[in-house]
Formats: C-alpha cells, structure tokens, sequence
C-alpha cells in the first residue's frame, strides 16, 4: 500500500473556526451561490442581447431619419462592447459561484483544502475587482486630462 507522508499538524499552524463564523461561512457561501447563478443569468442575457444590438441599431435607423446618421460600425461596435461585459461579468459570477459551492462544501465536511479552494476563488474575485477598479479610475484620470487638454485647446483657439 502506498502512502504518503504528511507533515504532523503540529507542525503547521491551524486555523480555528467558531460555530458561529461556520454558520456565517456558510450563509455567505448561500448568498455567492446564488448570486453566482444569477450573474450568470445576466451573462447570458447581455451575451444575447450582443447578438441583436446590431440588427437593433439598423432597424431603428430604418425608422427614424434621426438615427441614419449614426456609422455603420456603431452596431458592430457594441456588439464587441457588450461581449466583452458578457465574458467580464462571467468571471465574476464563475468565482463567486465557485467560492460558494466550495465554502458550503468546506463547512458541510470540516475540509480545510476546500476551505483554502473556496478562499482562493474568493481572493480571485476580489483581485478582478480591484483589476477593474485600477483601469476605470485610468480611464476617468485619461478622460479628465484628455477634457483639461481640449478646454484649454478651444480656449487658445477662440482667442486667435
């Protein structure tokens, strides 16, 4: 029989866990399940609605003269928009999907590598969130130089 040797748990500091913070634990990973499920519902439906934004946009600018001036790659455009907030918002519900179904199972079996598994996704979530977060905020900086720039261009332009 082959077995294998693991350091004595002495060895390793241990974490422990109340009741109360496994009964959290455990409500929490209900709440991430669910709310992993239903962000990927809405993954689906702004996947769907990518597919259409296309033909939208071009049978509205059938309907209204207003619209048949908007580029013909706007469509296509938002098309590309929406998916990629279709595969970003996937990631989202996939960790938070994951840390629930982990914790809860974690709980159930008293399992700290599943423990760990569930963190990890948890940690992973948040690391995607605080990605996003740092690239927005570079967007709003770029914006507001890229507006202090044209003011001060249309300003030196008006007085020419």
């Amino acid at each position: 029989m082959d077995t294998t040797h693991f350091p004595d748990a002495a060895d390793e500091p241990q974490l422990l866990i109340s009741i109360d913070a496994k009964q959290y634990l455990q409500t929490a990973g209900k709440w991430a399940t669910f709310l992993g499920i239903v962000g990927f519902i809405m993954t689906g439906l702004v996947a769907v609605m990518a597919l259409f934004i296309g033909a939208i946009f071009a049978a509205m600018a059938q309907f209204n003269p207003m619209m048949a001036a908007i580029p013909a790659g706007v469509g296509t455009l938002l098309t590309v928009v929406y998916l990629l907030m279709a595969l970003l918002s996937f990631f989202f519900a996939l960790y938070l999907f994951q840390f629930g179904s982990r914790v809860k199972k974690a709980i159930a079996f008293n399992d700290t590598a599943e423990a760990a598994l569930a963190f990890s996704k948890l940690k992973s979530f948040f690391k995607l969130w605080g990605i996003i977060t740092i690239v927005v905020f570079a967007f709003y900086i770029l914006a507001f130089a890229f507006g202090i720039v044209a003011g001060i261009a249309g300003a030196a332009g008006a007085h020419a």
